[in-house]
């Protein structure tokens, strides 16, 4: 048996070998096969552990768990026994013969037919419709594998080839490291986060710097703790679901089973089965997460029950969000109507969408709790309407700390950012500046937070003091005189003084310099007259 290898290698080996087999697909949607599959492997050996815990299969001499498992279910009338225990249970059920270790087997043995891929999935999405509860979370989680792209073969013989390469790749990562410990969520972090530096401005679409993810974790969990009723945390552009899963491990108590409960919306197809595969690779069960398609300005957060008829809370203990910059959107005359909008004089304008993003998630974090929200700087000074909108948020008191991060943190865009915190059990109306723009480190083509940099970031957040030349509490007099002006500029000075000119000294060194030019044009006098020319006049 080979030796453990250290995370670090796992990660490097398997990016490595997962670039060489890509070939010239967009790394973008490279991933959603690597991904896919790692969750397929995932959820079929989560399966294969429930059965033997729960008794249905045991080992045996000269048999694997699979053969075993293939004993036990002879027929379709004990077929359909295990679909209905496995997907009360687990929300889905993987038959015998689409298991990742029958799939192995056929893989190894080159038994592989082309249909078989569609097979494993087209099965797997109708073992998920026993289970109403579990159904949107499962539901075509693996539409985003297109098993008919032609870069992966011109023949469906070459693309079964293709994916088989990639299965066996992901066969033999090694989901814990030489300690033992379990790593196969790093390492999906870890591919997630490489996809984005990969795919570029795609990128910033589906992943925020884990940095920065953890400044807004410390932040919303601050003085928190995971009670028996369960923590709740809400991202509506959730993204790969990565600043939810910050939130869960930064709060206390957090990784006990079922103290967090997730929610999030997503837009975009593709990220949000990447959303729902990413949590549940992390140990979330689908009974503490919902994650919705949907864009989340023009359809908010079901009130109530939602479309499969399982009640949905109105309000979070926590808000996060990283919405995507200065977007358009199309708020229509009834908008400002909205619940989310109406209380803040304007809706935001249709060429920046901001502060729809802000006030839609502030209007789903509950009494109690904390949202912080990655914005570009403009909502801080802009005027129009992101101003009456700003000037309300400041006199409502759900203002608390507005914090100044360096540029080009993001994947996407070099622009520079802030993180707002915003709460609605404010006990003063100070609002905290911090400006974190010149404290980072340089790698290649980006800039990263290092550690030191995010604890002094959040250790100044819980001191709310003034440190020279990074930090202010400003009182609500001093924002009323700027006329509501958030830039971070004017409340903290980063400039340095400039060096005191010693006007004595100057006057010396000219008197000098006079000196010298005297006695220069004295030398070149004498020369000129030896050559009969005038002299310098």
């Amino acid at each position: 048996m080979s030796e453990k290898k250290t995370i670090d290698e796992i990660k490097t080996s398997l990016w490595d070998m997962a670039n060489r087999l890509r070939g010239t697909m967009d790394a973008s949607e490279y991933k959603n096969y690597i991904l896919a599959f790692m969750f397929y492997r995932y959820l079929s050996e989560k399966q294969m552990n429930y059965l033997v815990d729960q008794g249905l299969i045991s080992e045996e001499p000269g048999k694997t768990l699979n053969d075993v498992y293939k004993e036990e279910v002879p027929d379709e009338e004990t077929e359909k026994e295990y679909m209905e225990e496995l997907t009360s249970a687990l929300g889905y059920a993987i038959m015998p013969e689409n298991t990742w270790a029958s799939l192995i087997d056929k893989v190894n043995n080159s038994e592989v037919i082309p249909s078989d891929y569609q097979t494993i999935f087209d099965k797997f999405n109708e073992s998920t419709k026993m289970n109403k509860a579990a159904e949107v979370d499962f539901q075509g989680i693996f539409s985003d594998v297109n098993l008919g792209d032609s870069r992966l073969g011109t023949t469906t013989v070459d693309r079964a080839r293709s994916l088989s390469k990639i299965v066996d790749l992901v066969d033999g990562i090694d989901y814990v490291d030489e300690s033992g410990k379990d790593i196969l969520g790093s390492i999906y972090e870890y591919l997630i986060q490489q996809f984005a530096a990969s795919a570029g401005k795609k990128g910033g679409e589906f992943y925020t710097p884990h940095e920065v993810s953890k400044i807004m974790a410390k932040i919303v969990t601050y003085e928190k703790e995971a009670d028996n009723l369960g923590f709740s945390v809400y991202d509506p552009t959730c993204g790969s679901g990565s600043l939810l899963l910050t939130v869960g491990n930064e709060l206390k108590g957090g990784s006990k089973k079922g103290a967090v409960k997730y929610y999030g919306q997503e837009m975009n197809t593709t990220t949000y089965n990447l959303a729902r595969m990413n949590l549940m690779m992390h140990g979330v069960d689908y009974q503490n997460m919902q994650i919705n398609n949907a864009n989340t300005l023009s359809r908010d957060w079901p009130d109530g029950p939602d479309a499969m008829g399982i009640d949905q809370p109105r309000s979070f203990d926590a808000v996060v969000a990283n919405p995507p910059y200065s977007a358009k959107w199309e708020p229509t005359d009834s908008t400002i109507k909205d619940p989310r909008y109406k209380d803040f004089g304007k809706t935001a304008p249709k060429s920046k969408a901001d502060y729809a993003f802000l006030l839609h998630g502030f209007y789903h974090l509950n009494d109690e709790g904390t949202m912080t929200i990655v914005l570009p700087h403009g909502v801080l000074f802009r005027d129009a309407a992101e101003g009456v909108i700003r000037e309300a948020l400041i006199k409502k008191n759900f203002i608390d700390t507005i914090i100044s991060l360096p540029a080009n943190l993001f994947y996407g865009t070099g622009i520079p950012t802030i993180i707002m915190v915003l709460k609605r059990n404010k006990t003063d109306k100070n609002i905290l500046f911090i400006d974190a723009s010149n404290e980072y480190k340089k790698a290649k083509n980006k800039n990263l937070l290092t550690e030191e940099n995010v604890n002094k970031i959040f250790e100044t957040y819980k001191k709310r003091e003034d440190v020279d030349k990074y930090a202010h509490l400003a009182t609500y007099a001093e924002i009323e005189n700027n006329e509501f002006n958030l830039n971070v500029p004017r409340y903290v000075d980063t400039s340095e003084p400039e060096e005191e000119i010693d006007l004595e000294e100057v006057l010396a060194k000219i008197e000098q310099d006079d000196k010298e030019i005297a006695e220069l044009e004295k030398v070149i006098n004498e020369q000129l007259q030896l050559l009969g020319l005038s002299p310098l006049k």
